[in-house]
């Protein structure tokens, strides 16, 4: 039985110009992360990334080198906020967070097709779906895979392995911390979520570090 990991990207720019690159304290949380991952002493068969900088830089902070899939990038924030009750503002971040609650949960009830957003919540789903099922039939009996994705991916996908991909998504996605940590077992049985949001690296004397956005 294998396992795969799939680790949010460290903090990026929130409220700047260019939001895909990671704060000093995401470079840091980085490091962390993979400092963790080595703690545990696991072997990965496959290493990857979102072909999002946030993600890549991640990896890389983290000591590996990730093959690129661009199916594991994060959903556009401008085609999500079309479907906002109203514009949200960066300098309040629980104001923000309501909005894009409000927003996301529009999204998917939307449906494909109504023209407010290039990408449907059921072409995001089905992408980041292909893009699991992909690095799972890549792994070999008792092999491990690790990915370096964002925090509406794994939220897409811890839903879909519950059982309620459209229904949890947006819940899942509010409280995703950066540089978390999420294993999903594969065996026999098909896919099985064992751990969401892992944080305990982030704790005690590096409790700093820990931050949602």
């Amino acid at each position: 039985m294998g396992a795969i990991y799939l680790v949010r990207h460290g903090q990026a720019s929130f409220g700047a110009a260019d939001y895909d690159k990671l704060s000093p304290l995401g470079k840091e949380q980085s490091v962390v992360v993979g400092e963790e991952l080595r703690r545990r002493e696991v072997e990965f068969a496959v290493v990857r990334s979102g072909s999002m900088a946030r993600q890549r830089d991640t990896a890389v902070a983290a000591g590996f080198t990730p093959d690129q899939d661009a199916r594991w990038n994060e959903y556009d924030f401008a085609d999500v906020f079309a479907y906002a009750p109203e514009e949200p503002q960066t300098t309040d971040q629980r104001a923000y967070q309501r909005v894009l609650d409000r927003a996301l949960q529009a999204w998917v009830a939307a449906g494909p097709g109504d023209g407010r957003s290039a990408e449907s919540w059921q072409e995001f789903a089905a992408r980041v779906n292909g893009a699991l099922d992909t690095v799972v039939g890549e792994l070999g009996p008792g092999q491990n895979a690790l990915v370096f994705t964002s925090g509406g991916v794994i939220a897409a996908l811890a839903a879909r392995v519950v059982g309620d991909q459209a229904g949890l998504f947006w819940v899942f996605n509010r409280f995703m911390a950066n540089g978390a940590i999420t294993k999903i077992i594969s065996g026999r049985s098909g896919l099985t979520l064992v751990s969401l949001n892992e944080h305990g690296h982030f704790e005690g004397p590096r409790r700093h570090l820990f931050t949602f956005r």
